[in-house]
């Protein structure tokens, strides 16, 4: 691929992206969130047409116009959500869409001989009558592989693929991949966990905001390089915390929340945690370490598998989101526009949305209440706003946060969990989020900060949990906060030259 480009209103996706991938080896793409990777993989399926650039493969042009002509051409992908039917049998998924046959009647007997044989190529035995969707998730992915294969694919695209497996799964699967690269296939790996990238990549390319980071031989890029490439800094390039800094928990401070061995597969591995009344937790770790895992779990969105809450020392159930809101906690998505804001309502019906929920339907807040509560916290938050009636979607990306974090406040949480609370709004803005946070702190409650920003976690925090292949794998308190040493925790682990 050379000079991709590609645009959508108001943004520049990819700005002149080469990327080569060689016959015979396994080649990591990787970068943070918005970096490209997505985009570039859906011009070389024909997902989307390029701008700018061309693509050639085993010496040709090819333009693929939908990923049916990716697939013609010689392209096949495995995504992260396997692509296939579960109520078909693994025949009938093997072969969709050319079952062998004639005279409008389908070849049972060849469809099982050739699935048996499309998946004894990945060294697999199971059933092939056997209805997909009674198989591990891991065996679900190798059929969609080997139906990739079938179409005599040059290159196969993985992406994700180790998401939702456990590490027996995760070393078979790349057994599979080393045996293909071995017959000279070239594979595209696209994933977020850098243990598996230096376990089975030779070659990284790291795109950065659109734009080609660099290649990189794996053997030869120290793993804290590659971190930097990813976000765009070198460790000597950054500041350590700034001076406003923020007073740790004392020692009499108590603990409001703590998990025992909480779990959830595919999630996050058992972590053991524990969040103070009157700190900023900072949860730390680059995308697919398990941040938003966590939270999720601690809020009751998802369930966990194994290990236990306690909220003030008693064990408690978080089933759903409404006994995490009994029992004191809130959570400000990442997701602002889907997950967060109603955005034909008011600003006033977005605001009083938690706490009216928390009352419950016989117990409605009056309009004069409203007002009151909407008054209070459009001049307490600096809300930009010509009135508590405007249509929240009218207000700028910083604005709707506000509202949203007044929305949680109005319920007088004891913890708020704020995932990328500054994502996609000004600086200005930004400022202002981060002094309600310390504020918050100052007046004692728990803060659980998640940021992809680096120096947003050592700005707020007075502790930062890290995280890394979906574990937690230390801690960094009082002066150990610094930009430097919480890339270096992020990074993890050694490799040559390093």
């Amino acid at each position: 691929m050379r000079g991709i480009g590609k645009r959508f209103p108001g943004v520049v996706a990819l700005d002149r992206v080469d990327f080569t991938v060689r016959a015979g080896e396994i080649h990591a793409l990787l970068g943070e969130n918005g970096a490209g990777k997505s985009t570039l993989i859906k011009v070389l399926t024909g997902v989307y047409q390029p701008d700018a650039g061309a693509v050639t493969l085993a010496g040709m042009v090819i333009r693929p116009e939908s990923p049916k002509a990716a697939e013609l051409a010689g392209v096949s992908t495995v995504y992260q959500e396997v692509n296939l039917i579960p109520a078909l049998s693994v025949a009938e998924n093997l072969t969709l869409g050319r079952q062998p046959g004639r005279l409008g009647f389908i070849n049972w007997r060849e469809i099982r001989r050739h699935a048996r044989e499309m998946l004894a190529r990945l060294e697999i035995d199971i059933d092939v009558d056997a209805e997909l969707g009674s198989l591990s998730v891991a065996l679900q992915q190798m059929v969609a592989i080997a139906r990739a294969l079938d179409l005599k694919a040059k290159l196969l695209v993985l992406d994700e693929p180790t998401a939702s497996l456990d590490e027996k799964e995760v070393t078979e699967l790349f057994a599979v991949m080393r045996r293909l690269r071995g017959e000279g296939m070239g594979i595209v790996f696209v994933t977020h966990f850098l243990e598996q990238v230096y376990a089975v990549s030779d070659r990284i390319t790291v795109l950065r905001n659109g734009a080609l980071a660099g290649e990189f031989v794996t053997a030869e890029l120290p793993r804290l390089s590659l971190v930097s490439k990813m976000l765009g800094r070198e460790v000597h390039d950054v500041a350590g915390r700034v001076v406003d800094e923020v007073a740790p928990a004392p020692a009499s401070a108590t603990v409001l929340l703590a998990t025992h061995g909480l779990a959830r597969r595919g999630g996050i591995q058992p972590i053991n945690l524990e969040l103070w009344k009157g700190e900023v937790i900072g949860l730390a770790g680059l995308l697919g370490s398990g941040r938003t895992e966590t939270a999720r779990l601690l809020f009751g969105i998802d369930q966990a598998d194994a290990g236990a809450i306690n909220v003030r020392g008693e064990k408690v159930t978080m089933a759903s989101p409404r006994d995490a809101i009994r029992l004191g906690l809130a959570f400000c998505s990442e997701d602002r526009k889907t997950e967060g804001i109603l955005p034909n309502l008011s600003v006033r019906e977005n605001l009083i949305f938690a706490l009216q929920a928390r009352r419950g339907a016989w117990r409605p807040l009056s309009l004069e209440e409203q007002t009151k509560l909407c008054e209070h916290y459009i001049a307490a938050l600096h809300i930009k706003t010509a009135d508590a009636e405007t249509p929240i979607k009218n207000l700028s990306g910083g604005n709707q946060q506000k509202v949203i974090l007044a929305r949680w406040l109005a319920t007088q949480p004891e913890l708020i969990i704020l995932d990328e609370p500054t994502r996609g709004i000004d600086i200005g803005a930004r400022g202002e989020i981060e002094q309600l946070i310390n504020k918050l702190r100052a007046d004692g409650m728990a803060v659980l900060l998640i940021s992809s920003e680096i120096e947003e976690i050592v700005r707020n925090s007075t502790r930062v949990v890290v995280l890394r292949e979906r574990r937690k794998t230390g801690e960094l308190t009082g002066a150990d906060i610094e930009t430097s040493k919480l890339m270096q925790a992020m990074a993890g682990g050694h490799t040559p030259h390093e």
